[in-house]
């Protein structure tokens, strides 16, 4: 089985990732309460750019459904999500995060139209399991999780104040994640960190620096559910877009999944395009 991490971000927020084994390195706009209060968000959301060519959305697609940052083993090159309900269990003792976080999973469900996702009363009933600790707490948090060698290199590498990741099975569906948040940094962190790894949990793993509206790049922080990334994972969960599928697979599919995917985006958040 291979897992793939994803971690955000050094000081300013990158993308690990890695294998298992190896260990693979409506229609009206909502937005959780917690976001509209933080000025930090709300300057980013009033200048959001929401019109792109359908270039521009495959190749951010494209971009991050595929690859990894960084791997030891494993293919990562082919389509990886959950075909199954995505069930979400908060482990932490700050009441006020698991709020945020309960209102951060309610949006990413209003507004990726297939894919059920909300969050669940027990780690048993969960297949995303979301850690919330203490900055201090970090590393010990990795080092239970994955071992005193891969924190290490970990802490070597980057400097993550988050961190994310799946394992799937050989038909490249993802069975399980685990998510790692930081509860003191401060609101925009929490909720950038949980945004970018909740999403990057369900399968977009990869992150790229050539792609400057997704908060799948290391120097793009958004704090909220930008249009650009609904478009990837509405794409992503398209059931035309199916696990295992190749490159040339999803170009295939993509223009009628795209076309679909363009009205949903255009519903949900009240776009004139």
């Amino acid at each position: 089985m291979l897992v793939l991490f994803a971690m955000s971000r050094p000081s300013q927020f990158p993308i690990f990732a890695s294998a298992l084994l190896a260990i693979a390195f409506g229609s009206a706009v909502w937005q959780p309460a917690a976001s509209a209060e933080i000025p930090a968000i709300a300057s980013r959301q009033h200048a959001e750019k929401k019109s792109f060519t359908d270039s521009e959305i495959a190749e951010g697609f494209f971009k991050t459904a595929f690859g990894a940052e960084y791997h030891l083993a494993g293919r990562v090159d082919r389509i990886r999500k959950y075909d199954i309900p995505v069930r979400v269990f908060a482990d932490g003792a700050r009441a006020d995060r698991k709020a945020q976080l309960a209102k951060v999973v309610a949006d990413i469900g209003a507004r990726v139209q297939h894919l059920d996702i909300a969050m669940a009363e027990s780690s048993e009933g969960a297949n995303v399991v979301v850690k919330l600790v203490r900055d201090r707490d970090l590393y010990r948090t990795i080092t239970t999780f994955y071992g005193g060698e891969r924190a290490r290199e970990i802490r070597t590498s980057l400097d993550p104040q988050c961190l994310s990741g799946f394992r799937k099975n050989e038909k490249y569906q993802i069975e399980h994640s685990d998510v790692i948040l930081t509860v003191d940094n401060g609101d925009f962190v929490f909720l950038d960190c949980a945004y970018e790894e909740l999403l990057q949990a369900l399968g977009p793993i990869n992150d790229t620096s050539s792609v400057p509206w997704t908060m799948f790049n290391d120097n793009v922080s958004m704090g909220f559910f930008d249009v650009y990334d609904q478009y990837i994972l509405n794409l992503l969960y398209d059931p035309r877009i199916k696990p295992g599928m190749t490159v040339e697979q999803v170009k295939a599919a993509l223009p009628a999944a795209l076309a679909d995917v363009r009205a949903w985006v255009k519903k949900i958040n009240n776009l004139r395009e």
